[in-house]
């Protein structure tokens, strides 16, 4: 599979047939995850290969109230969690059979950060930071598509990040750590290939942010 086709018909996927991911994939699938791109290539990530059940169950647990709140505040008709901050919105007990069924899932990792590691250029902004990601989330993205090259699907999720001081002695996260991702993988019941995205000009202008769209 090429570049392009893989970057191009990489969509989420949340159903999984029962086949399990052998171990010997989930290390290929890692080994080419492991070049993405680092400030100071300090490969700031770690990984947890989550199999046990009861770590699984708690995850859920947590997740569960953050989608449900994330749900309601989405049904008021503003962005969820916008800027890191909660509406005042009643919690939906809206279906998440991805999350409900996490002990199906056949490939459960979350992805920590080792903050240590981590130049965060945004941090004395009046804002919340983001440049963060761009030490960690290159390397959830190469690990997305190499396993797209080896026949899975998955989808990344950031929801267990909001309940990280509780699910934190569950996974052993340690010290000056962040819960950056968790990511299910798995032989997609469906691989979706024809993915919506906004046209180019849509998004890119030339010179300034309010210059005139560039259109190629």
């Amino acid at each position: 599979m090429d570049i392009s086709t893989a970057i191009r018909t990489n969509g989420s996927v949340r159903g999984f047939t029962a086949d399990p991911v052998a171990d010997a994939t989930v290390a290929a699938v890692l080994d080419d995850a492991r070049f993405a791109p680092s400030g100071g290539n300090r490969q700031p990530w770690r990984v947890a290969v989550v199999k046990d059940q009861a770590i699984r169950r708690t995850m859920a647990d947590l997740m569960l109230p953050v989608w449900r709140e994330y749900v309601g505040a989405n049904a008021t008709g503003v962005t969820a969690f916008a800027f890191g901050k909660s509406i005042d919105a009643t919690p939906i007990d809206a279906p998440n059979a991805l999350v409900e069924n996490i002990h199906d899932i056949p490939l459960v990792l979350a992805i920590a950060a080792d903050l240590h590691h981590i130049a965060l250029m945004d941090g004395n902004l009046d804002r919340p930071p983001v440049t963060a990601g761009a030490s960690i989330y290159p390397f959830c993205w190469n690990l997305l598509l190499s396993a797209r090259a080896h026949g899975l699907g998955g989808v990344m999720t950031t929801f267990l990040s909001r309940a990280e001081p509780a699910v934190a002695p569950a996974l052993g996260l340690p010290a000056g750590h962040a819960l950056a991702a968790v990511i299910f993988l798995g032989v997609p019941v469906h691989q979706p290939t024809k993915l919506s995205r906004k046209p180019v000009e849509s998004f890119t202008t030339i010179d300034r942010f309010d210059g005139p769209a560039f259109a190629g």
